[in-house]
């Protein structure tokens, strides 16, 4: 249960301002009106991606060593805290892409912006934290999904309503936190494996 609360919050914190969000915001000023399938294009995208990179996790957790993981995961979320601190925008935006229908659309651009994003990332890395790649993948599925329904529901209103910028500092030292307790071997005492 600690990998889904733990997956979830971190994705959910971390997405705040992350280009995956400001597609979201894009993407429901470009297909108004087609909330629902935006939001169905998100979760699949999401699930997907993130099942992906949870099973990569997991197997990088099984061909490595728990000191060597500990260190490449505790430095990993340290990385993903400085990360957090610098703003994301959208490359290329401006593409005709509403000829595709909403739902297409927002699956494909949502998979791709993920890939190699942070949210990813540390989806790869909690896969290898936690033994369980369905509660990771739920976990970080949701916390996407906390954060981009919002976006896609409200849009810019939600944008000047709700400090973006403070939630990088959140989400940095959400980050920073959790790498920092991997380096040091607090467990939580929930039987972590030794990490």
């Amino acid at each position: 249960m600690e990998s889904l609360i733990a997956s979830f919050g971190m994705v959910a914190i971390a997405e705040m301002g992350d280009k995956t969000q400001l597609l979201s915001f894009v993407l429901a000023t470009r297909f108004r009106g087609q909330h629902w399938p935006i939001i169905a294009g998100i979760f699949a995208a999401t699930i997907f991606n993130h099942l992906f990179a949870a099973a990569v996790g997991g197997w990088v957790a099984t061909a490595l060593s728990p000191d060597v993981l500990r260190w490449i995961l505790g430095l990993a979320f340290l990385a993903f805290a400085v990360w957090a601190l610098i703003p994301d925008t959208l490359d290329g935006d401006s593409q005709d892409t509403t000829r595709h229908g909403a739902f297409l659309t927002t699956l494909v651009l949502f998979f791709i912006a993920e890939m190699g994003d942070k949210t990813q990332l540390a989806t790869v890395a909690l896969g290898a934290k936690y033994s369980s790649v369905v509660l990771v993948t739920m976990g970080t599925t949701l916390g996407m999904m906390a954060a981009n329904v919002p976006a896609v529901l409200i849009g810019e209103k939600l944008a000047q309503r709700f400090p973006l910028a403070r939630m990088r500092f959140v989400a940095a030292a959400l980050f920073a936190l959790f790498g920092l307790l991997i380096l040091f071997k607090f467990n939580f005492g929930l039987g972590l494996g030794g990490l």
